[in-house]
């Protein structure tokens, strides 16, 4: 149930990802061919490979990489509620995902501890645990999944709960922002445009504030799930 779910014991997190290339052309031979395997039903008649790679290409583990990872957490002071937040981004993609880790080998390594995100379950959590391999890393606890029951896996998703069992459901995180009165994280780029602020404008900063607004938003959401008092802006700390 909502209430059950303790807000202290999450690490609420929002990623950007990119294709690992600027273009299609820019890949090897070898994974142009297998990126042409891969979403060949996907692309049918459609896409040509370049195409479907500038649409898709940022969002699939084997040919995208994370350039930043959003976290936060909840604590309450003098009755209001508090986030911190901090943020691994660069383009150095091994070193952002080996800091994250390190942060839940140490911070969040306990039974109760949780990960939260909107479509983590779908995106987020796999991607992250995929790259980590990719990159010769060692799974953190709370990623490595592996052998584990449904309810032994301590993944929370802020869209599965608003399914509410409705398997076909999807909302945004904007749409669901607008509902509850939350100020949107979509105000300046959305998801569509990370690849060409990133490849184009070189604008990492630009990047790790929208994955921030996102990470912060998932929050919040939880938050009014569980009919509980927004965040203040006031009470946002950036580490």
């Amino acid at each position: 149930m909502l209430a059950d779910i303790k807000i202290k014991n999450i690490l609420f997190l929002d990623i950007e990802t990119v294709p690992c290339a600027a273009n299609f052309e820019d890949l090897d031979a070898t994974f142009q061919k297998l990126w042409e395997e891969k979403t060949v039903w996907q692309r049918k008649e459609e896409y040509t490979p370049a195409e479907y790679y500038k649409i898709k290409g940022g969002i699939m583990a084997e040919f995208a990489k994370t350039i930043c990872i959003s976290v936060g957490y909840l604590f309450t002071e003098k009755g209001e509620n508090h986030f911190r937040i901090k943020s691994f981004y660069g383009d150095d993609e091994k070193k952002i995902i080996a800091d994250f880790n390190t942060l839940l080998n140490t911070q969040f390594n306990k039974k109760q501890h949780q990960l939260c995100a909107h479509n983590g379950k779908e995106f987020d959590f796999p991607f992250i645990a995929r790259r980590t391999l990719i990159n010769g890393l060692k799974l953190p606890k709370l990623l490595d999944i592996a052998g584990k029951k449904p309810w032994e896996i301590n993944h929370l998703d802020t869209m599965e709960l608003w399914k509410f069992g409705d398997y076909k459901h999807y909302t945004s995180i904007k749409l669901l922002a607008t509902l509850f009165n939350i100020s949107t994280p979509k105000d300046d780029i959305d998801g569509s445009q990370v690849a060409k602020v990133y490849w184009e404008e070189k604008d990492l900063e630009r990047i790790k504030i929208y994955c921030q607004k996102d990470a912060l938003t998932v929050a919040q959401l939880l938050l009014k799930y569980k009919g509980e008092s927004l965040i203040l802006e006031k009470n946002i700390e950036f580490v």
